[in-house]
């Protein structure tokens, strides 16, 4: 059959990334505990595409993905970028998977176990034998403001607050080691199950640790710069106020 997307194109444009995105799949990581844990993956094959064709193989990226089995393993993304390279006749080549990650937790006081979820990225890409990788991990927390407790008489305002940390690092960091980090930043961590004893300590926590958005950036950040394998960072957080219409943002970026 006639092949369209390999003939010529006349208007000299190279385009970075193209390729397929929104693609769900199973896929394992490794926790710290060195258990695996499997979860579902939304997933984004790319290349780059010389200026001379006209478009690129669609079919080829969910081949490459499918060929590395039922299942994808984290220890897998450097093959699968080397395949879509030469399956596609790329340069480049660039892989994200996003997907939840659980962690067991236990409520500060009654100890009750319960499950709760974060989200993780990944985002690999490769040119030649050049690799690069950024691992993302979201972290929700409790922020209690600092001004509000300090004008009111009775109580302060606080409100869920959500954490962005994007790093690059010399050898792997674990997804378990950037939650506690960011947690350990906020005027309180989260529970997925609370009772009243709990629901009291948490809230008692959050008044005595109370943290602007500035605050919480940059606790985060101190971390990151004492982590000997961090080589990058981003740091993004985010207040959904209470007593506002609109959110608090602050961002710090550090590394080359």
């Amino acid at each position: 059959m006639h092949d369209k997307q390999s003939e010529r194109d006349h208007r000299e444009l190279r385009i970075d990334k193209v390729g397929v995105r929104g693609l769900r799949f199973p896929i394992q990581i490794r926790d710290k505990a060195h258990s695996v844990q499997n979860t579902i993956a939304t997933i984004g094959m790319f290349v780059d595409l010389p200026k001379e064709f006209k478009g690129t193989h669609m079919s080829r990226f969910v081949e490459v993905l499918n060929a590395h089995g039922s299942i994808i393993h984290v220890e897998n993304i450097t093959d699968i970028l080397q395949a879509m390279r030469q399956k596609l006749h790329a340069a480049t080549a660039h892989l994200e998977m996003e997907f939840p990650f659980f962690m067991s937790k236990k409520s500060p006081v009654s100890r009750l176990e319960s499950l709760m979820d974060y989200v993780a990225r990944f985002d690999a890409s490769a040119c030649g034998t050049e690799m690069d990788f950024v691992l993302t991990v979201k972290a929700n927390v409790t922020t209690l403001c600092p001004c509000s407790k300090a004008i009111s008489k009775h109580g302060a305002h606080n409100q869920r607050g959500l954490v962005t940390v994007a790093l690059r690092s010399s050898q792997i960091v674990w997804i378990e080691d950037v939650i506690a980090m960011v947690e350990a930043s906020a005027s309180s961590e989260l529970y997925a199950l609370l009772k009243r004893a709990d629901e009291k300590a948490v809230t008692e926590r959050a008044y005595e640790n109370p943290v602007f958005v500035e605050d919480l950036v940059r606790n985060v950040a101190l971390r990151l710069n004492a982590h000997p394998l961090v080589t990058w960072y981003k740091v993004e957080a985010e207040n959904f106020e209470s007593i506002h219409n609109h959110n608090a943002y602050a961002c710090i970026e550090k590394g080359p």
